[in-house]
C-alpha cells in the first residue's frame, strides 16, 4: 500500500510539473503584482514548481540536445541525420559563437534565465515576508530550500560546460546589458557548496509522498560532490601539467592541489555515510531479482538469457529511484524514444548507435574468476576471439544489456523471438535508416513495449548511488593510494550487475585501479550523459598516452579501415581517446566462422566509421554567444573561440 501511495503521489508531481503556468515569465505584469504573487504560499508554490520544471529541462540525460543523447558527439555513439543532424555538427566542428546546434534550454541564455527565476523567488519572499502554508506548516521553509539547490545546480551546469562565468545572486532583467564579470571555476565551486548548504539545512532527509522527486538533503550532498569532484580533475586541476595549452581568465587558479581531491573525497563519503530518519543508510545499489531472473517487463524473456531481469529493472523500478537516485527528473522522454532507436527492422530509426570504441571497455570475465579489458595482455590467452567477440567469452552482463549486436537474441517485429543480423535485410549496416557502425541501442529498453501505448521515461537519474562510489574510491586513489575499502566498494557496483570482481592487483596499484575505476565510470554511465563531459574534464584529447595511440593507428595502414583493423592486430589496446574517430565491427562471409545465423557462418571484422573534429584547447569548453559578450562586457571568450 506504501508503495502504491508513493507511485501515485510521484505521478500527481509529474502533473504538476508539465500543467504549470510559468508565472516568472510575465512578473511584473498588469494583472498580477509582485507584492500579491507573494502574499501567498499557493502562488510561490506554483512559482518554484515552475523552477524545478525550467531545471528539468536544463539537463535531461536521456536527450540532451532536445532529439539527441550528448553521447553521439563522444566515442559512445553516432548520431543520424535526422531533424538537422544535432551531433553530426558538433562532430564536424561546425559550432560557433554565433549557433550551438541542438539547444534544448541548455546553453548560456537559458540557464541564466533560470538563475534569474531563483532569484527573483528568493527576493520576493524575503521582501514580501511570504507566510507559510496554513495547511501544512514548515513548507515554505522547503521551498527555500530547494530554491538555493535549483539555483545552485543551474550554475553547475553552467560550469560544466562554460567552466570560468558570473555567479549571479540578485534578481536581473536579462534584457538589460549586464555588469557581471565571471569567476574561476574554484570561486563558483565555493559559491555553489554555499547555496547546495543552505539548502540542506532548510531541506529533510527524504520527500515522500507529494513531495516525492523533490530536493532532499542527498540531493544537496551530492550536488556538492560533483561540484567538488569536478573542480579535483585535471581540466580545472593541474592543467598544464596534463597538456592543456588555453589560457583561461584565471589560469593560475588551476595549479595542482591535492587538498581539491581530499575535498571530493570527504563530500562523496559523506552521501555514501547519509542516513535517513530512521537512522539507516538513506541510500542502497538496488538489487531486486536475482542471478536466474532474465523476462522484461511483458514478463518474457526474448534475449535468450543475456539480460537479466535486474538490469532492465533498475531504470524503471519505483524502488531504484526511491533507494538508488539521488537526484532525477521526471519523464524525461514518451514512447516516440523507443521508434528513434529501435532497429528498422521494429520499425525504429536507430538514431544513435554504439560504437566500437565503448563497446571494448566492456571487460569479459576470465577463468579466474577476476574481469578484464578484452585489449589486456591475457585476453587472447583465456579465450577471447575479436572475430567472434560477444560469445567468445563472456563480456559484462552490463553489454548485454546496453549493446544490440550482430547474432544478439532479440525480439522482431512480429513479437517473436528472433536473431539480430547486420549482414543482410533491414538491419544491415548502411541500409536505410540502419547502423552505421554495427551496432543498435539496447539500453533502457523495455522490449515488451510497443510503440501503440503511452509510455514515459523517467530513466536515468542524474546521479545515482555509483556515481558517489566511483567519486569516492577515485579520490581515495589519488590522495592516498588504493585500500581495501575503495576495491570492495567498486566491487558491490559490479556484483550488482552480476559482474565478476576486479583482480587483487588493482587493490595494490594506484595506476590499474585508476583505469578501473574510469573503465568502471563508463560502462555504468554509458549513455547517461557523462562521457561528453568526463572526456574534457581528463583532458584526453591531450593525454600522451592517447596522442600515441593516435600516432600508432595513423601508421597502422594507408585506408581508415585498414588501420582500424591493423592497429588492433598488431597490438589490442584501446582506440585513442583523442575524439578524432569512431570505428565499428561488421560481419563477413566465413565458412570457419563461429557465428552462426540462418546457417550462414560470420567472423567480425573492425572498420572505420569516421573522423571527427576536436580542436584543443578549443572544444574542451562550449562558447559563450556573440550577443552575451556584447550585452555584459564583462565576460570573457573561452579560449580558442
Amino acid at each position: 500500500m506504501k508503495n502504491i501511495k508513493i507511485t501515485l503521489s510521484f505521478l500527481v508531481l509529474i502533473m504538476v510539473l508539465l500543467s504549470c503556468k510559468k508565472y516568472l515569465d510575465k512578473l511584473p505584469d498588469d494583472l498580477t503584482t509582485e507584492k500579491e504573487t507573494f502574499a501567498r504560499y499557493e502562488r510561490v508554490n506554483q512559482l518554484v514548481t515552475d523552477l524545478y520544471s525550467k531545471s528539468k529541462g536544463a539537463n535531461v540525460p536521456l536527450a540532451w540536445f532536445y532529439h539527441f543523447s550528448s553521447a553521439a558527439i563522444t566515442d559512445e555513439a553516432e548520431g543520424t541525420t535526422v531533424e538537422g543532424g544535432i551531433t553530426n555538427s558538433y562532430n564536424t566542428g561546425d559550432w560557433t559563437p554565433n549557433g550551438l546546434p541542438g539547444d534544448n534550454g541548455q546553453f548560456w541564455d537559458d540557464l541564466y534565465s533560470g538563475i534569474r527565476k531563483a532569484n527573483v523567488i528568493l527576493a520576493g519572499i524575503a521582501a514580501n515576508k511570504t507566510p507559510d502554508n496554513p495547511i501544512q506548516p514548515g513548507d515554505l521553509e522547503k521551498r527555500i530550500g530547494e530554491t538555493y539547490f535549483l539555483r545552485a545546480y543551474l550554475h553547475y551546469l553552467v560550469l560544466r560546460i562554460y567552466g570560468e562565468a558570473p555567479y549571479v545572486e540578485r534578481a536581473v532583467q536579462t534584457s538589460n546589458e549586464l555588469d557581471f564579470k565571471p569567476e574561476s571555476v574554484h570561486a563558483m565551486t565555493e559559491k555553489i557548496v554555499k547555496d547546495a548548504t543552505e539548502a540542506y539545512n532548510r531541506l529533510p532527509a527524504s520527500q515522500d509522498g507529494q513531495n516525492f522527486a523533490r530536493v532532499d538533503k542527498g540531493a544537496c550532498l551530492g550536488l556538492i560532490a560533483v561540484t567538488r569532484w569536478t573542480a579535483a580533475t585535471p581540466l580545472w586541476n593541474g592543467a598544464k601539467a596534463n597538456g592543456y595549452t588555453g589560457n583561461r581568465k584565471f589560469e593560475g587558479d588551476y595549479t595542482y592541489k591535492a587538498t581539491r581531491w581530499e575535498a571530493a573525497r570527504d563530500a562523496a563519503k559523506a552521501v555514501l555515510d547519509f542516513k535517513n530518519e530512521a537512522g539507516g543508510l538513506r541510500y542502497k545499489l538496488y538489487d531486486r531479482y536475482s542471478n536466474k531472473d532474465f523476462n522484461d517487463s511483458g514478463n518474457k524473456d526474448y534475449n535468450g538469457a543475456t539480460v537479466y531481469t535486474r538490469l532492465w529493472q533498475m531504470f524503471y523500478d519505483m524502488d531504484a529511484f526511491q533507494n538508488e537516485a539521488v537526484w532525477f527528473v521526471t519523464r524525461s522522454k514518451g514512447e516516440g524514444w523507443f521508434g528513434d532507436v529501435y532497429p528498422p527492422s521494429r520499425g525504429g530509426g536507430a538514431r544513435q548507435q554504439p560504437v566500437q570504441e565503448q563497446v571494448d571497455e566492456y571487460e569479459y570475465i576470465s577463468p579466474n574468476g577476476f574481469g578484464y579489458p578484452v585489449y589486456s595482455s591475457r585476453a587472447i590467452i583465456d579465450g577471447y576471439d575479436d572475430a567472434n567477440p560477444y560469445q567468445s567469452v563472456k563480456r559484462d552482463p552490463r553489454f548485454y544489456r546496453d549493446i544490440i549486436y550482430h547474432g544478439a537474441p532479440f525480439r522482431n517485429g512480429n513479437n517473436q523471438p528472433s536473431t539480430l543480423t547486420t549482414a543482410s535485410g533491414s538491419d544491415k549496416i548502411n541500409a536505410s535508416n540502419a547502423t552505421r557502425t554495427g551496432y543498435y541501442l539496447r539500453k533502457f529498453l523495455q522490449e515488451a513495449w510497443n510503440r501503440d501505448g503511452s509510455v514515459s521515461i523517467t530513466a536515468p537519474p542524474v546521479w545515482r548511488l555509483p556515481e558517489f562510489i566511483y567519486i569516492y574510491a577515485e579520490a581515495v586513489n589519488e590522495t592516498s593510494g588504493p585500500t581495501q575499502e575503495i576495491y570492495d566498494l567498486i566491487n558491490t557496483v559490479r556484483a550488482r550487475s552480476f559482474m565478476a570482481p576486479m583482480p587483487p592487483e588493482a587493490a595494490s596499484n594506484p595506476s590499474v585501479m585508476r583505469d578501473y575505476i574510469k573503465r568502471e565510470r563508463r560502462v555504468e554511465f554509458f549513455y547517461e550523459n557523462k562521457r561528453a563531459f568526463d572526456s574534457r574534464l581528463y583532458l584526453e584529447p591531450n593525454n600522451s598516452t592517447e596522442l600515441a595511440r593516435e600516432q600508432a593507428w595513423n601508421s597502422s595502414g594507408s585506408t581508415g579501415t585498414e588501420r582500424s583493423q591493423k592497429y588492433w592486430l598488431q597490438n589490442p589496446r584501446p582506440y585513442p581517446k583523442t575524439q578524432h574517430m569512431i570505428n565499428g565491427m561488421r560481419p563477413v562471409v566465413n565458412p570457419n566462422g563461429k557465428i552462426v545465423i540462418d546457417g550462414i557462418k560470420y567472423s567480425m571484422e573492425r572498420f572505420f566509421v569516421e573522423d571527427r573534429v576536436f580542436q584543443t584547447p578549443k572544444h574542451y569548453l562550449f562558447p559563450i554567444m556573440q550577443g552575451e559578450l556584447q550585452r555584459a562586457p564583462g565576460l570573457v571568450q573561452n579560449p580558442g573561440w
